[in-house]
Order: structure tokens, then sequence, then C-alpha cells
């Protein structure tokens, strides 16, 4: 199974998941700024856990 990873674009908001192979986008999908993005992924018991496949609602 391939792992996926939450990511925020740090200009817009915008969440999307991705493969972690392929890492960030040169450009966000939904504003097409050049952005930082950060990994949002929930790691808690809160939100789901790793496995879930939640993204963090916190961050």
């Amino acid at each position: 199974m391939t792992k996926k990873v939450w990511w925020k674009c740090n200009h817009c908001g915008y969440r999307f998941q991705e493969e972690i192979e392929k890492g960030t986008p040169e450009t966000c999908p939904s504003c097409g700024e050049t952005c930082t993005f950060t990994d949002v992924t929930c790691y808690s018991p809160e939100c789901g856990g790793p496995e879930s496949g939640n993204y963090d609602p916190r961050l």
C-alpha cells in the first residue's frame, strides 16, 4: 500500500493528499502560486492517527 501525506498550502490553505514518494508540487493545485507546503497528516489519536488517512484539523 502506498503511503500518502496530507499537505496544506501556506498561501491559500488548500489541503490535498499526495503519495509520499511524489513530495510536494512546484505550484499549488488550487491557487497556482509557488508556495510552501506543510505536512498536516493526522499523527495523533484525536483525529484518528496516521493509519486513518485523515488530516489534522488543528493545523
